[in-house]
């Protein structure tokens, strides 16, 4: 769809800074009048001039402000152009009666009073250099005019009242170039027990399905991904295997700079076309040294990760006020040098894809009981694990969500050493004396990303799984480690080549979780692609 958006009003309405506000958010063409007439009379003129010139031209009919913009128009290169400003009806007459059908047609009239007018102009004049003053400016008699088109315009706003932003809020309301109610576009990752469910992989395999690909969280979650193999730590799972999705880091991330600057390097997103991929919010903390030093000195009473998290987040939260830094004063992304270029509104990210329509996949972090409010405390994470505190992170709201897909293990594991209970603990022997798989390599397996301890395991846990689904309104199960139920399992490629105590056991998690089991993963390895033909009844 193509918009052509048409401003008018008088002298210092406002039109310009809402031509800034929309080259800004929108990437629209702004077409200015004054080139238009340069054409015809040449560059470095007065104002005085290009106003006898458009009089002289509107005597012959308003067709010449179209003819001039057509070519702008049949480019094709922007959604959005707009034109600066008319300045008579007979133009506006014009204009729409030329306009292609495919082409949406918005007048915008601005006002506001004159003594408001007059002091934009004056400072303007300072910058531009015109020495025609306001009063003589807008006594010309077509200037004067102007605010007759007022009437019949589609919309009318005083922009004393409003900043720029809320002049562009107004002036692009109902349009398809701004988000309108909202759609459906965005699927979710989380965990459903206490992190380590193989969501980095599931994100990974199914990243190729989206355009649109956001993190949170912080860097006591690795992720790791069999293709491209990888550990990441800050950006999205899916960074490397789907090289045409926008990542986006939101701003309730807590950032480690020099995990997240390696991954950028490792990523190529330091570098054409890379940069432009990347947006991190502004707002997203920044990690000290100190927050990891605090950390290792008191948290590892509960399996803490120690990287610093916690106390960072408690910083953000404790640090709006004066007179104390509590270990160190805040730093945002947008305070770091190094992160210039990729620090960009995230929400205003966001916006764009969803006028687009674009799919988009938030991956959460860690899992449903570490959450700080639902989990076994003191035994959980610096922040709000399910789908809830995702969305309040990413800046996304909930009506936005189209799928809740909950990654589930088939024996949940938890850091080693004390942290935290889980409903009944087992050990390696006794899967691999159930499953066939060797000892040795779930003993391999099973050593945290970040914090490199032996995990602890525990038997599968119904209950755990239920109140995970009810909370997350899990829509679909991710159901990773399937070869520990049966080492047959690993090399299955479709869901019929499963054990049938293995079938069995996902139609009990699915009655249970009440939700699909829509992807199934038999290990870990880029020959062992998910099993996504799940019968569901």
């Amino acid at each position: 769809m193509k918009l052509l958006i048409v401003l008018s009003g008088p002298i210092a309405s406002g039109k310009s800074s809402l031509c800034d506000e929309a080259r800004r958010r929108l990437d629209a063409k702004i077409v200015r009048t004054r080139k238009l007439l340069e054409a015809y009379v040449g560059p470095s003129v007065s104002r005085s001039d290009l106003q006898a010139k458009g009089d002289e031209l509107d005597e012959k009919g308003g067709e010449w402000v179209y003819r001039a913009l057509r070519d702008e128009l049949d480019k094709g290169d922007r959604d959005v152009v707009v034109l600066d400003s008319v300045r008579k009806k007979i133009q506006l007459e014009a204009l729409r009666s030329s306009v292609p059908a495919d082409v949406v047609f918005r007048h915008i009239h601005l006002q506001a009073p004159a003594f408001v007018r007059r002091q934009r102009y004056v400072e303007r004049q300072h910058r531009t250099f015109d020495e025609t003053s306001f009063e003589d400016a807008s006594s010309n008699p077509t200037e004067a005019g102007t605010v007759t088109l007022a009437d019949g315009a589609d919309v009318v706003i005083r922009t004393e009242k409003s900043d720029a932003a809320g002049v562009f809020a107004q002036a692009f309301a109902g349009l398809d170039v701004v988000p309108g109610k909202p759609s459906a576009t965005v699927d979710v990752v989380i965990g459903a027990q206490y992190g380590s469910e193989g969501k980095g992989n599931i994100c990974g395999q199914i990243a190729e399905d989206y355009d649109v690909l956001i993190r949170v969280g912080g860097p006591n979650a690795g992720h790791l991904v069999a293709s491209p193999r990888y550990k990441y730590v800050q950006l999205p799972s899916g960074t490397q295997g789907n090289e045409d999705a926008r990542i986006i880091i939101g701003a309730g991330a807590t950032l480690w700079l020099p995990q997240l600057l390696k991954e950028i390097e490792d990523c190529k997103l330091d570098r054409e076309p890379g940069r432009k991929r990347l947006s991190i919010d502004p707002q997203a903390m920044i990690i000290e040294q100190r927050d990891r030093e605090m950390e290792e000195q008191s948290l590892e009473v509960i399996g803490s990760t120690k990287q610093g998290v916690g106390v960072a987040t408690a910083r953000k939260i404790l640090g709006r006020g004066t007179g104390t830094d509590y270990g160190a004063p805040v730093r945002l992304a947008r305070d770091v040098p190094e992160l210039k270029e990729y620090v960009r509104c995230t929400k205003r990210e966001l916006e764009k894809a969803y006028v687009s329509e674009k799919r988009i996949l938030l991956e959460g972090t860690q899992g449903t009981d570490l959450s700080l409010h639902h989990g076994p405390y003191p035994f959980v994470t610096s922040r709000d694990a399910t789908v809830s505190g995702c969305l309040a992170d990413a800046g996304i709201a909930p009506k936005r969500v189209r799928r809740v897909i909950m990654v589930t293990r088939t024996y949940p594991i938890r850091v080693g050493g004390t942290s935290g209970p889980m409903m009944k603990e087992i050990d390696a022997q006794t899967i691999a004396a159930r499953s066939g798989v060797p000892v040795d390599a779930i003993q391999k397996t099973e050593v945290g990303t970040v914090s490199g301890k032996s995990r602890r395991i525990g038997e599968f846990d119904w209950d755990q799984l239920r109140r995970a689904a009810i909370l997350n309104g899990a829509t679909d199960i991710a159901l990773t480690f399937v070869d520990y139920l049966d080492s047959r399992n690993a090399e299955a490629k479709s869901y019929d080549q499963l054990t049938s105590d293995t079938k069995e056991f996902i139609e009990r998690v699915a009655r249970v979780a009440n939700a699909r089991v829509t992807y199934i993963s038999v290990g870990f390895g880029e020959d062992k692609p998910l099993i996504r033909d799940v019968p569901n009844s």
